[in-house]
C-alpha cells in the first residue's frame, strides 16, 4: 500500500499542486473484468454517492511495460473525464499489484496523482476488501479469480490462493468456466455430438457463438481472462437442468471453503466475509461453502461494493479543507 499527497513528487517526478479540497473522494476497484469507480461527497448524514461508472479492465501487471502503462493512463484519464468534480483523495484497489518497485503500489499511486491531481493511495484489490470488511475478518473473494485474505493482529495482510489460472484460482469464475469447457469437450471426444443433449454445452456454445471446436478455440484465445470468466454465467444458467453443471458449482464452493479454512487455521476463528460476483451466480456455491467450513463460523456478505468502500475510506482520510 502506498500514499502520495498533493504537493509531493511521485515516482514519475511530477509535482502535485496544493489546491483547496472539495469534500469528495474517489474509490477505484480495478479488476480483470472491468474497473469500477465511485465518487462520494461528505454530507451531514454520511457519505453521499455523487457518481459512479465503469472503465476498461486494469491490472498492476500493466505497469511492467510501456504499452500496458499507456493503457492504464488512458483508463484513468477516462475516469477523470467522467467526474463532475475533482476528488480530494483517491483510493484504488488493483488486481495484480505488487508490493514494491516497478509494478508496485507506489508506482500506481503516482499514476493516480497524475490523473486526478489528488492525494492518492494504492493497494492490492484484496487488501482494499480486507480494509472495507473491518478488523478480525477473513475476506473470501471469488470473482474472476479466487483468494482468501485477512489482516493479522499486526495489521499485515495474510492470504491463501489467488495465484492465477495457470497455478490455482479454483472456485473463481475463470476456473468454473474452464472446468465447464473441459467437461464439454471431453464428452465430445467420447461421443461427438453429445453437446446436443447437454444443457451446459448448449448454454456455453450460445455465448461462444457456435458448437464447432474452432468457435471455442477462437473465442478462448481471443478473450481476456475476465471474458472467459463470464462463461460462468452459462454454467449457473444451466445448473437447474444439468447435473454436471450443478456438481461443478458445488465443487467451486468446496474449493473456496478450502481457502477460508487455510486462513482460519492461521489467523484463528473469525467471521468469513464473502465478496465478488461468483457469490451471485447460484446459491449452490454458498451452500457448498458453508458445508465446508468449521461448525459455528459466521458467514457474512460485504456490506458494500468495493469501489464504494474505497471512496468511503478515502473520504475518511481525506485532508481537511484549507
Amino acid at each position: 500500500m502506498a500514499w502520495l499527497r498533493p504537493g509531493t513528487q511521485g515516482d514519475n517526478g511530477a509535482a502535485m499542486t496544493d489546491r483547496p479540497r472539495p469534500a469528495s473522494a474517489l474509490g477505484i476497484d480495478a479488476g480483470g473484468t472491468a474497473t469500477r469507480w465511485a465518487l462520494m461527497q461528505a454530507a451531514p448524514g454520511g457519505p453521499r454517492l455523487v457518481a459512479e461508472g465503469e472503465a476498461a479492465a486494469a491490472s498492476g501487471l500493466q505497469l511492467l511495460g510501456d504499452e500496458g502503462r499507456a493503457g492504464l493512463k488512458a483508463t484513468l484519464q477516462s475516469i477523470a473525464t467522467a467526474l463532475p468534480l475533482r476528488p480530494a483523495a483517491v483510493w484504488a484497489g488493483v488486481t495484480g499489484l505488487g508490493t514494491g518497485g516497478a509494478g508496485g503500489a507506489a508506482d500506481f499511486a503516482a499514476l493516480l496523482h497524475e490523473a486526478f491531481d489528488s492525494q492518492a493511495r494504492a493497494m492490492s484489490d484484496i487488501e482494499l476488501l480486507c480494509r472495507a470488511a473491518g478488523a478480525r475478518r477473513i475476506v473470501l473473494y471469488a470473482g474472476t479469480g479466487a483468494i482468501a485474505a485477512g489482516l493479522d493482529d499486526a495489521g499485515e495482510l495474510q492470504r491463501a490462493g489467488g495465484r492465477g489460472p495457470v497455478i490455482d484460482d479454483a472456485g473463481g469464475g475463470h476456473w468454473i468456466a474452464s472446468q465447464a469447457l473441459r467437461r464439454v469437450w471431453r464428452a465430445e471426444d467420447e461421443a461427438p455430438g453429445a453437446w446436443r443433449a447437454s444443457p451446459l454445452a448448449q448454454a456455453l456454445f450460445a455465448r461462444i457463438g457456435g458448437h464447432e471446436w474452432q468457435h471455442t478455440r477462437e473465442w478462448v484465445h481471443g478473450s481476456a481472462r475476465g471474458g472467459i470468466g463470464r462463461l460462468a454465467l452459462a454454467v449457473a444458467e444451466s445448473a437447474p437442468h444439468d447435473a454436471g453443471a450443478m456438481a461443478l458449482l458445488d465443487e467451486a464452493g468446496r474449493e473456496l471453503a478450502r481457502l477460508a479454512r487455510a486462513l482460519l487455521r492461521r489467523l484463528g476463528e473469525r467471521p468469513v466475509v464473502l465478496a465478488g460476483r461468483v457469490w451471485t451466480l447460484h446459491p449452490a456455491i454458498e451452500a457448498s461453502l458453508r458445508a465446508g467450513l468449521p461448525h459455528g463460523v459466521p458467514v457474512e456478505r460485504l456490506a458494500e461494493p468495493a469501489h464504494h468502500a474505497a471512496a468511503r475510506l478515502a473520504l475518511d482520510e481525506a485532508p481537511a479543507s484549507r
